[in-house]
């Protein structure tokens, strides 16, 4: 008998504890629609490990698909966006050293962005699912790219929609929930200077946002055709009207930045901007495979890791320029692990190429001493992460600002990319190896990046909750939103202060006439006296 009450009670408990995990589960669609640039892929994935780690269904259309499984996990194939999203030449290591291209924003960039967004969107899977009035999502979680297409998937839903940004906060983004930051001394995301700016960089950082405005307001044209294309029978199925496209883009309740004081600028940002760089990394180092942990324990005089990242593909480089790099990284007494996509004819002895890398594991080993890199924001928060000072070899992008901000903040060098960077690199090697003050500036400012309430990845969880729980996050939205451009700059207050002084000039000038006219009078009526 008592067992038998001891085993109800038993179920009725576990029965409790399952009710009150599936009512707390929510339903996520998470979008990663670019198909090249595997970092992009690894912060997508990381969204839907952390969400499903804290119990909620994920549906996540997908660039780069991820091979997480769960059984509350549902893939949505997007890979075909690689036939639109590949960067060609532009990302071609001899057309970089040619026309030192640094895929700054560009109306040919938006474009692009606004061609992948709407190929996703297009996409039969991701049509059929917005057409099924079943289909029911409490929160969609979309990668910002230069682009607002997907706001209509909110109206869709009928849900809050966050964006992701794999970038420092900077005006194309916080505009959208907020308003730009002041061009005199926020500079714009593809910049390469940092503040205090002379007149002339004010003067050019002011261009490039109204510039930037400029293609935004001529594409969006063309967004809003794509828009009312994409959303507009679907949301007429579930009986509801798609909102203007101008409206919509301002819509979004939160933006997940992958950002950190750390490694990025203190700028004031809104209330609904988490800065949560790091998410990506787990709490659990992965173990090498074998054959590293083999190079790296016995490296006597530390590992030096070299990687451009995986959008950058080496096999594009000149031979002159990889020998040149192989000749030096041979003359060194340190072990290299280089991350190439190709193996080369002649090796060094201390040289080891690997076609894929391991980074974080790598960056972990107590025996890496110097990170060679792109200068990629995943790159440089995973070494803040672990304690590894770097050397940038920035090549376009943000990765320009992102190096250039590690330099100011003393846990870097830069190296220029040319045919002379074999030359110059030994050097910022050779400083770096022998000055103690860049590995123990990479500890400090590892501490500021470890010291938060939480850890980047339960403040992802707990952001998303927190939206759906408050239907939006109404609470958290700006009023800067809700002021036209002409208010927040006070200019019908200039108009005010014009008129007035307009109509104080007149009648003081009319005063004047009017006081000069009788004197006139006066001095014509003593003449007339004095005849």
């Amino acid at each position: 008998m008592a067992a038998a009450i001891m085993k109800l009670v038993t179920t009725l408990l576990l029965s409790t504890l399952l009710t009150s995990c599936v009512s707390n589960a929510y339903k996520v669609l998470i979008v990663f629609p670019l198909a090249s640039g595997k970092s992009h892929g690894i912060l997508g994935e990381a969204h839907v490990t952390r969400l499903l780690d804290a119990g909620h269904e994920v549906t996540y259309i997908a660039g780069i698909l991820t091979k997480v499984s769960s059984p509350r996990l549902r893939q949505i194939d997007v890979t075909s966006n690689a036939a639109l999203s590949s960067s060609g030449q532009h990302l071609d290591f001899k057309y970089l050293l040619a026309q030192k291209d640094r895929l700054s924003f560009s109306r040919d960039l938006a474009k692009l962005c606004l061609l992948v967004a709407n190929s996703t969107l297009m996409n039969d899977q991701v049509q059929r699912l917005m057409h099924d009035p079943k289909e029911q999502f409490d929160v969609v979680i979309v990668e910002w790219l230069f682009s607002e297409l997907f706001v209509g998937l909110a109206s869709v839903f009928n849900c809050p929609l966050i964006w992701s940004s794999s970038l420092e906060p900077h005006g194309k983004i916080l505009s959208l929930i907020d308003d730009d930051p002041n061009p005199a001394y926020v500079p714009d995301i593809m910049s390469d200077i940092l503040p205090p700016f002379t007149f002339s960089q004010r003067v050019i950082e002011l261009w490039k946002l109204i510039k930037g405005k400029y293609i935004i307001w001529e594409i969006s044209f063309e967004a809003e055709r794509m828009y009312e294309l994409a959303f507009a029978s679907a949301v007429g199925k579930r009986g509801r009207k798609l909102p203007p496209y101008q409206e919509a883009r301002y819509n979004a309740s939160f933006v997940l930045g992958n950002s950190h004081i750390s490694a990025g600028q203190a700028t004031r940002l809104p209330q609904n901007y988490a800065s949560i760089a790091g998410y990506h990394i787990q709490e659990t180092v992965k173990p090498l495979p074998e054959d590293l942990q083999k190079i790296m324990d016995n490296a006597k005089n530390g590992v030096i890791y070299f990687s451009m990242g995986s959008m950058l593909q080496t096999k594009t480089m000149p031979d002159e320029l990889k020998t040149g790099l192989l000749n030096m990284l041979g003359g060194l007494q340190h072990t290299v692990i280089w991350k190439i996509e190709e193996i080369p004819a002649k090796i060094p002895k201390n040289v080891h190429i690997v076609t894929f890398a391991p980074q974080q594991s790598i960056l972990a080993h107590p025996n890496c001493i110097l990170f060679i890199t792109h200068g990629g924001l995943l790159s440089t928060t995973e070494t803040l992460h672990y304690g590894v000072p770097i050397i940038g070899i920035p090549v376009f992008g943000d990765q320009f600002i992102n190096v250039n901000r590690a330099v100011h903040k003393g846990f870097a060098k830069v190296v220029s990319l040319g045919y002379d960077t074999p030359v110059h690199l030994k050097a910022a090697i050779d400083d770096m190896l022998g000055n103690p003050r860049y590995r123990k500036r990479v500890k400090e400012l590892s501490f500021i990046y470890h010291d938060r309430l939480v850890p980047p990845g339960k403040e992802l969880v707990y952001r998303v909750e927190h939206v759906v729980k408050t239907g939006g996050a109404p609470h958290l939205r700006s009023p800067a939103l809700m002021l036209p451009l002409y208010q927040k700059m006070y200019l019908d207050l200039l108009l005010v202060v014009i008129v007035v002084l307009y109509a104080m000039s007149y009648m003081f000038e009319k005063l004047l006439n009017k006081l000069n006219t009788l004197f006139r009078k006066q001095k014509s009526l003593g003449k007339q006296k004095t005849n």
